[in-house]
C-alpha cells in the first residue's frame, strides 16, 4: 500500500528524478511534470487520489505561481510544497497566505523533502481511496 500519490512539477530534470526516487524509496507513488502546464494536465487528467503536489516556481509555459493558483482553487484540500532555487520571504509569505504548507530551498536533503511530504499528507488527511 502506498504512502500517497504525489505530483512533481518542476522543470529541471535533475531535480524531478531526485525528488521521485526519494519519495518512491520512501513510499509514495509518484507522477512528475515538467512545468505547470503538463502539472495542470496531469491533475486535469485525474486517475488517481493526489495526496500532495510538489511544484517549483520558474518555469517555463505556466510559472508556479500560476499553477499553484490553479491547484489551490481546485483542489484546495490537496497540499502544496514549494521547492524553488529561487524566492524571497515576501514571496513565500504570500505563498503561505494563498495555501502553500511548505517552501523548501533547492537543493533540498533528503530527509527534509520526506519529512515535508509526510507532515503534509499526515495533515491532509489523505486516505488511499484508490481500489484496482
Amino acid at each position: 500500500m502506498s504512502l500517497g500519490n504525489v505530483l512533481v512539477v518542476d522543470d529541471e530534470a535533475d531535480i524531478r528524478k531526485m525528488v521521485k526516487m526519494t519519495l518512491t524509496k520512501a513510499g509514495y507513488n509518484v507522477t512528475d511534470a515538467e512545468d505547470g502546464e503538463k502539472g495542470i494536465a496531469a491533475v486535469k487528467a485525474g486517475g488517481f487520489n493526489l495526496s500532495t503536489i510538489i511544484c517549483d516556481l520558474a518555469m517555463p509555459k505556466v510559472s508556479g505561481m500560476e499553477a499553484i493558483a490553479y491547484f489551490r482553487s481546485q483542489y484546495p484540500s490537496v497540499p502544496v510544497i514549494v521547492l524553488s532555487g529561487t524566492g524571497t520571504v515576501d514571496k513565500a509569505s504570500a505563498l503561505f497566505k494563498q495555501g502553500v504548507v511548505e517552501f523548501l530551498s533547492k537543493p533540498v536533503e533528503p530527509d527534509k523533502l520526506v519529512a515535508a511530504v509526510h507532515k503534509a499528507v499526515k495533515e491532509s488527511g489523505y486516505k488511499d481511496d484508490h481500489t484496482t
